[in-house]
């Protein structure tokens, strides 16, 4: 299945997305770009181009050029992240500043685009494809979707817990789905990051495949899902309403997590700067010589 070039799909300022469809118009691939200067992140403008896709996709009830979307594929074009997850300076910024508020109305719009993405299922089948690492908020997103494809070589973990936080936006549900609920809550409660193919073992990951095949995977993956489509369909559907996804209780989580935040200790918050200086250094516009993660995590086989 050969790719069509990028084609710009949002708004022109979306500049933190890219979208392209195939030859048979039924699959759209989501890129999220990097940007120079910018950890690879949840910022904002990201937050706003994903949100303004999403509007437009489910108001034309996931119509692309008058053809009916049947995959929507998520990927990212960084040669090390699929995402960092939330946008920790931001983080830093409103705990600083007492603005619990603006800390609140983030999170709860990252589990919002979190929900939206995980009920596309109902219309859509959607893909994750993770090369490189997948942090926080990126592991989140690569866990509502319906299929996970995974290059060898990435990897995912949670790494809140360093600085006294713990993933808020659907992390526990979505691994509780795949792994129970048990299992799911230990990731939680480790920083510990976990290979592609560690994750594969335990029924996280759906699909390994080697690096730099992970558009191939997906094309497979595509083409056997559309030889018995309807009853896929069916099942997935089934699926998806069986893995609830309670919303009202998410946002409970969402004001744990704001409070939790908010106090926390002089001890977490230099952690949280530490995590802070060693994005932007990677983001390649600060020194990134002599920081270490404080409490530096575990990565599994």
């Amino acid at each position: 299945m050969k790719l069509a070039s990028a084609v710009r799909h949002v708004a022109a300022d979306d500049a933190s997305i890219t979208t392209r469809v195939d030859g048979s118009h039924d699959t759209l691939w989501v890129t999220l770009e990097p940007a120079p200067g910018r950890p690879h992140n949840f910022s904002l403008a990201l937050l706003s181009g994903l949100e303004r896709l999403l509007d437009q996709l489910e108001d034309s009830r996931w119509q692309w050029r008058n053809e009916r979307l049947r995959y929507l594929v998520l990927e990212s074009r960084h040669p090390r992240y699929f995402a960092l997850g939330g946008d920790l300076a931001f983080f830093r910024d409103c705990i600083e500043n007492g603005n619990a508020g603006a800390l609140r109305a983030y999170s709860m719009r990252c589990l919002s685009l979190i929900h939206r993405i995980f009920t596309a299922s109902q219309d859509v089948t959607t893909v994750a494809m993770v090369r490189g690492r997948a942090l926080g908020g990126g592991f989140e997103t690569a866990l509502c979707a319906s299929h996970l494809v995974a290059e060898r070589g990435a990897d995912f973990g949670f790494p809140e817990i360093t600085f006294g936080t713990f993933p808020c936006t659907g992390g526990m549900t979505l691994l509780a789905h795949r792994i129970g609920l048990r299992r799911a809550a230990s990731f939680l409660r480790s920083a510990r990051i976990h290979s592609a193919a560690d994750l594969l073992a335990q029924g996280v990951v759906d699909e390994l495949c080697e690096a730099g095949e992970g558009p191939a995977a997906v094309q497979r993956f595509i083409a056997e899902h559309r030889r018995r489509y309807n009853a896929r369909m069916a099942l997935q559907r089934a699926e998806q309403r069986m893995a609830s996804f309670d919303l009202a209780e998410l946002r409970l989580v969402v004001e744990d997590w704001v409070n939790t935040a908010m106090a926390l200790s002089a001890e977490e918050r230099r952690v949280l700067d530490t995590l802070v200086r060693m994005q932007a250094a990677d983001a390649g516009y600060a020194d990134a010589s002599g920081l270490r993660l404080p409490i530096p995590p575990q990565r599994s086989a």
